[in-house]
Protein backbone atom coordinates (compact mmCIF):
# COMPACT_ATOMS: atom_id res chain seq x y z
CA UNK A 1 0.00 0.00 0.00
CA UNK A 2 1.47 3.35 -0.99
CA UNK A 3 2.47 6.04 1.49
CA UNK A 4 -0.43 8.14 0.28
CA UNK A 5 -2.79 5.46 1.63
CA UNK A 6 -5.06 6.03 -1.35
CA UNK A 7 -6.53 9.50 -0.83
CA UNK A 8 -9.75 8.35 -2.48
CA UNK A 9 -10.47 6.30 0.66
CA UNK A 10 -10.35 9.34 2.94
CA UNK A 11 -13.68 10.41 4.45
CA UNK A 12 -14.95 13.31 6.59
CA UNK A 13 -14.53 11.28 9.77
CA UNK A 14 -11.85 8.88 10.97
CA UNK A 15 -14.37 6.07 11.56
CA UNK A 16 -15.62 6.32 7.97
CA UNK A 17 -12.06 6.34 6.68
CA UNK A 18 -11.32 3.25 8.75
CA UNK A 19 -14.32 1.44 7.24
CA UNK A 20 -13.16 2.34 3.72
CA UNK A 21 -9.63 1.09 4.46
CA UNK A 22 -10.98 -2.11 6.02
CA UNK A 23 -13.16 -2.82 2.99
CA UNK A 24 -10.34 -2.17 0.54
CA UNK A 25 -7.56 -3.98 2.41
CA UNK A 26 -9.13 -6.94 4.18
CA UNK A 27 -5.75 -8.70 4.43
CA UNK A 28 -4.41 -6.12 6.90
CA UNK A 29 -4.45 -6.66 10.66
CA UNK A 30 -6.61 -4.48 12.91
CA UNK A 31 -3.62 -2.37 13.98
CA UNK A 32 -2.46 -1.96 10.39
CA UNK A 33 -5.94 -0.80 9.32
CA UNK A 34 -6.08 1.70 12.18
CA UNK A 35 -2.63 2.96 11.19
CA UNK A 36 -3.49 3.27 7.48
CA UNK A 37 -6.79 4.98 8.25
CA UNK A 38 -5.01 7.57 10.38
CA UNK A 39 -2.69 8.64 7.57
CA UNK A 40 -5.48 8.53 4.98
CA UNK A 41 -7.76 10.61 7.19
CA UNK A 42 -5.11 13.22 8.08
CA UNK A 43 -3.92 13.66 4.48
CA UNK A 44 -0.75 15.28 5.83
CA UNK A 45 2.06 12.91 6.77
CA UNK A 46 3.99 15.50 8.79
CA UNK A 47 1.04 16.35 11.01
CA UNK A 48 -0.08 12.71 11.25
CA UNK A 49 3.35 11.50 12.39
CA UNK A 50 3.97 14.52 14.63
CA UNK A 51 0.70 14.14 16.53
CA UNK A 52 1.04 10.37 16.85
CA UNK A 53 4.64 10.60 18.07
CA UNK A 54 3.86 13.22 20.70
CA UNK A 55 0.76 11.42 21.98
CA UNK A 56 2.62 8.09 22.18
CA UNK A 57 5.42 9.73 24.14
CA UNK A 58 3.10 11.44 26.62
CA UNK A 59 0.73 8.51 27.12
CA UNK A 60 3.41 5.89 27.66
CA UNK A 61 5.76 8.08 29.70
CA UNK A 62 3.20 9.27 32.22
CA UNK A 63 1.24 6.03 31.97
CA UNK A 64 4.33 4.11 33.06
CA UNK A 65 4.92 6.57 35.92
CA UNK A 66 1.44 6.11 37.42
CA UNK A 67 2.01 2.59 38.85
CA UNK A 68 5.11 3.81 40.69
CA UNK A 69 3.15 6.73 42.14
CA UNK A 70 0.52 4.30 43.42
CA UNK A 71 3.08 1.85 44.83
CA UNK A 72 4.55 4.64 46.99
CA UNK A 73 1.27 4.64 48.95
CA UNK A 74 0.86 0.88 49.32
CA UNK A 75 2.66 -0.27 52.51
CA UNK A 76 3.21 -3.80 51.20
CA UNK A 77 5.70 -2.55 48.61
CA UNK A 78 7.72 -0.36 50.97
CA UNK A 79 10.02 -3.26 51.87
CA UNK A 80 11.19 -3.24 48.25
CA UNK A 81 12.20 0.43 48.36
CA UNK A 82 15.93 0.65 47.65
CA UNK A 83 16.55 3.71 49.79
CA UNK A 84 14.36 2.88 52.75
CA UNK A 85 12.32 5.72 54.20
CA UNK A 86 12.97 8.06 51.28
CA UNK A 87 9.58 8.62 49.66
CA UNK A 88 9.34 11.86 47.73
CA UNK A 89 6.53 14.19 48.74
CA UNK A 90 3.61 15.10 46.50
CA UNK A 91 5.03 18.62 46.31
CA UNK A 92 8.35 17.30 44.99
CA UNK A 93 6.60 15.04 42.50
CA UNK A 94 4.39 17.86 41.23
CA UNK A 95 7.39 20.19 40.91
CA UNK A 96 9.15 17.49 38.89
CA UNK A 97 6.06 16.82 36.75
CA UNK A 98 5.50 20.49 35.92
CA UNK A 99 9.14 20.88 34.84
CA UNK A 100 9.00 17.73 32.72
CA UNK A 101 5.77 18.87 31.05
CA UNK A 102 7.28 22.27 30.29
CA UNK A 103 10.27 20.51 28.71
CA UNK A 104 8.01 18.23 26.67
CA UNK A 105 6.08 21.14 25.15
CA UNK A 106 8.94 23.61 24.68
CA UNK A 107 11.94 21.38 23.94
CA UNK A 108 10.71 18.00 22.74
CA UNK A 109 7.57 18.96 20.80
CA UNK A 110 9.42 21.09 18.19
CA UNK A 111 11.89 18.23 17.67
CA UNK A 112 9.05 15.70 17.39
CA UNK A 113 7.44 17.86 14.71
CA UNK A 114 10.59 17.46 12.64
CA UNK A 115 10.51 13.70 13.07
CA UNK A 116 8.61 12.86 9.88
CA UNK A 117 10.72 15.03 7.55
CA UNK A 118 13.85 13.43 9.05
CA UNK A 119 12.33 9.99 8.66
CA UNK A 120 11.38 10.70 5.06
CA UNK A 121 14.86 12.03 4.27
CA UNK A 122 16.57 8.90 5.56
CA UNK A 123 14.01 6.58 4.01
CA UNK A 124 12.01 5.33 7.00
CA UNK A 125 8.84 3.63 5.84
CA UNK A 126 5.39 4.30 7.23
CA UNK A 127 3.48 2.09 4.81
CA UNK A 128 1.59 -1.08 5.70
CA UNK A 129 1.91 -3.97 6.30
CA UNK A 130 4.27 -3.69 9.26
CA UNK A 131 7.60 -5.54 9.33
CA UNK A 132 7.76 -9.02 10.84
CA UNK A 133 8.24 -9.60 14.56
CA UNK A 134 11.71 -11.06 13.95
CA UNK A 135 12.79 -7.97 12.01
CA UNK A 136 11.57 -5.63 14.73
CA UNK A 137 13.17 -7.79 17.44
CA UNK A 138 16.70 -7.73 16.04
CA UNK A 139 16.50 -4.03 15.11
CA UNK A 140 15.24 -2.99 18.55
CA UNK A 141 17.89 -5.17 20.24
CA UNK A 142 20.53 -3.34 18.20
CA UNK A 143 19.05 0.04 19.15
CA UNK A 144 19.27 -0.88 22.84
CA UNK A 145 22.98 -1.65 22.43
CA UNK A 146 23.74 1.48 20.41
CA UNK A 147 21.81 3.76 22.76
CA UNK A 148 23.45 2.22 25.82
CA UNK A 149 26.91 2.92 24.40
CA UNK A 150 25.98 6.49 23.48
CA UNK A 151 24.43 7.02 26.92
CA UNK A 152 27.42 5.64 28.81
CA UNK A 153 30.05 7.87 27.21
CA UNK A 154 27.95 11.05 27.10
CA UNK A 155 26.58 10.52 30.60
CA UNK A 156 30.11 10.03 31.87
CA UNK A 157 31.17 13.22 30.09
CA UNK A 158 28.27 15.09 31.73
CA UNK A 159 29.83 14.30 35.11
CA UNK A 160 32.96 16.22 34.19
CA UNK A 161 33.48 19.68 35.73
CA UNK A 162 31.47 22.40 33.98
CA UNK A 163 29.31 19.88 32.12
CA UNK A 164 28.01 18.63 35.45
CA UNK A 165 27.68 22.07 37.02
CA UNK A 166 25.83 23.73 34.16
CA UNK A 167 24.00 20.82 32.51
CA UNK A 168 23.69 17.54 34.41
CA UNK A 169 23.32 18.81 37.97
CA UNK A 170 19.60 19.41 37.52
CA UNK A 171 18.98 15.70 36.98
CA UNK A 172 20.68 14.92 40.31
CA UNK A 173 18.33 17.08 42.34
CA UNK A 174 16.73 13.87 43.64
CA UNK A 175 19.26 11.57 45.30
CA UNK A 176 16.43 9.05 45.76
CA UNK A 177 14.95 8.93 42.23
CA UNK A 178 11.34 8.18 41.31
CA UNK A 179 9.70 7.36 37.99
CA UNK A 180 8.67 10.89 37.03
CA UNK A 181 12.28 12.06 37.39
CA UNK A 182 13.44 9.98 34.41
CA UNK A 183 13.17 12.99 32.08
CA UNK A 184 13.81 15.66 34.69
CA UNK A 185 16.85 17.27 33.08
CA UNK A 186 18.10 20.42 31.43
CA UNK A 187 17.09 21.01 27.80
CA UNK A 188 20.70 20.50 26.70
CA UNK A 189 20.89 17.12 28.43
CA UNK A 190 17.54 16.10 26.94
CA UNK A 191 18.90 16.79 23.47
CA UNK A 192 22.30 15.14 24.07
CA UNK A 193 21.06 11.91 25.60
CA UNK A 194 17.87 11.88 23.53
CA UNK A 195 20.02 11.81 20.41
CA UNK A 196 21.08 8.30 21.38
CA UNK A 197 17.44 7.18 21.44
CA UNK A 198 16.37 8.63 18.12
CA UNK A 199 19.79 8.75 16.45
CA UNK A 200 20.34 5.00 16.67
CA UNK A 201 17.38 4.05 14.43
CA UNK A 202 18.06 6.94 12.06
CA UNK A 203 21.69 5.82 11.67
CA UNK A 204 20.53 2.26 11.03
CA UNK A 205 18.06 3.44 8.41
CA UNK A 206 20.63 5.67 6.72
CA UNK A 207 22.95 2.68 6.36
CA UNK A 208 20.42 -0.03 5.47
CA UNK A 209 17.28 1.73 4.16
CA UNK A 210 15.36 -0.92 6.07
CA UNK A 211 13.31 0.49 8.94
CA UNK A 212 9.66 1.19 9.65
CA UNK A 213 8.39 4.03 11.86
CA UNK A 214 6.22 1.50 13.72
CA UNK A 215 9.43 -0.28 14.81
CA UNK A 216 10.78 3.06 16.02
CA UNK A 217 7.64 3.61 18.07
CA UNK A 218 7.96 0.21 19.75
CA UNK A 219 11.61 1.03 20.48
CA UNK A 220 10.74 4.44 21.96
CA UNK A 221 8.04 2.93 24.19
CA UNK A 222 10.43 0.25 25.49
CA UNK A 223 13.13 2.86 26.07
CA UNK A 224 10.65 5.02 28.00
CA UNK A 225 9.69 2.03 30.14
CA UNK A 226 13.36 1.28 30.79
CA UNK A 227 14.11 4.88 31.81
CA UNK A 228 11.10 5.20 34.11
CA UNK A 229 11.69 1.80 35.72
CA UNK A 230 15.38 2.59 36.27
CA UNK A 231 14.32 5.69 38.24
CA UNK A 232 11.53 3.93 40.14
CA UNK A 233 13.55 3.42 43.32
CA UNK A 234 12.26 -0.14 43.78
CA UNK A 235 14.05 -3.49 43.62
CA UNK A 236 11.91 -6.63 43.44
CA UNK A 237 12.76 -10.35 43.47
CA UNK A 238 11.17 -10.44 40.01
CA UNK A 239 13.16 -7.48 38.63
CA UNK A 240 14.50 -8.22 35.16
CA UNK A 241 18.18 -8.15 36.07
CA UNK A 242 17.69 -11.26 38.22
CA UNK A 243 16.92 -13.14 35.01
CA UNK A 244 19.21 -11.15 32.69
CA UNK A 245 22.34 -10.37 34.79
CA UNK A 246 23.62 -7.86 32.24
CA UNK A 247 20.42 -5.75 32.48
CA UNK A 248 20.93 -2.60 34.56
CA UNK A 249 17.64 -2.01 36.33
CA UNK A 250 16.64 0.24 39.21
CA UNK A 251 19.28 -0.90 41.70
CA UNK A 252 22.03 -0.03 39.20
CA UNK A 253 20.76 3.49 38.49
CA UNK A 254 19.64 4.16 42.05
CA UNK A 255 23.26 3.82 43.17
CA UNK A 256 24.23 6.37 40.55
CA UNK A 257 21.87 8.92 42.08
CA UNK A 258 22.84 8.02 45.64
CA UNK A 259 26.61 8.26 45.11
CA UNK A 260 26.62 10.71 42.15
CA UNK A 261 29.38 8.90 40.24
CA UNK A 262 29.60 5.54 38.51
CA UNK A 263 26.92 3.38 36.86
CA UNK A 264 26.72 5.62 33.80
CA UNK A 265 24.99 3.15 31.47
CA UNK A 266 21.28 3.20 30.76
CA UNK A 267 20.16 -0.36 29.92
CA UNK A 268 23.11 -2.70 30.48
CA UNK A 269 25.90 -3.24 33.01
CA UNK A 270 28.76 -4.23 30.73
CA UNK A 271 30.33 -0.79 30.07
CA UNK A 272 30.53 -0.02 33.79
CA UNK A 273 31.91 -3.50 34.49
CA UNK A 274 34.53 -3.41 31.73
CA UNK A 275 35.70 0.13 32.50
CA UNK A 276 35.51 -0.23 36.29
CA UNK A 277 32.98 2.55 36.84
CA UNK A 278 30.52 0.61 38.96
CA UNK A 279 29.05 2.62 41.84
CA UNK A 280 28.38 1.85 45.49
CA UNK A 281 30.19 0.50 48.57
CA UNK A 282 30.38 -3.05 47.23
CA UNK A 283 32.00 -1.94 43.97
CA UNK A 284 34.39 0.29 45.93
CA UNK A 285 35.36 -2.59 48.23
CA UNK A 286 35.99 -4.85 45.25
CA UNK A 287 38.21 -2.20 43.63
CA UNK A 288 40.21 -1.82 46.85
CA UNK A 289 40.56 -5.60 47.11
CA UNK A 290 41.78 -5.82 43.53
CA UNK A 291 44.22 -2.98 44.10
CA UNK A 292 45.52 -4.59 47.30
CA UNK A 293 45.90 -7.85 45.44
CA UNK A 294 47.93 -6.14 42.73
CA UNK A 295 50.06 -4.40 45.35
CA UNK A 296 50.75 -7.66 47.21
CA UNK A 297 51.57 -9.42 43.96
CA UNK A 298 53.94 -6.63 42.94
CA UNK A 299 55.61 -6.72 46.37
CA UNK A 300 56.01 -10.51 46.14
CA UNK A 301 57.59 -10.21 42.70
CA UNK A 302 59.98 -7.49 43.93
CA UNK A 303 60.96 -9.59 46.95
CA UNK A 304 61.61 -12.60 44.74
CA UNK A 305 63.80 -10.55 42.43
CA UNK A 306 65.77 -9.20 45.40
Amino acid sequence: MSSAYNASLAAPTYSETYRNISDAYIHLSLLERLWAAWYAYMQNDVIATGLMTFVIHEVFYFGRCIPWLIIDYIPYFHKYKIQQGKVNSLKEQWQCTSTVLLSHFTVELPQIWLFHPICAYFGLSHDVPFPSFLTMFYQISLFFCLEDSWHYWNHRLLHFGPFYKYIHKQHHLYSAPFGLAAEYASPIEVMILGLGTIGSPILWCALTKNLHIFTVYIWIVLRLFQAVDAHSGYEFPWSLHHFLPFWAGADHHDDHHRYFIGNYSSSFRWWDFLLDTEAGPRAKAERIARQNGKTEKSAAVSKKVD
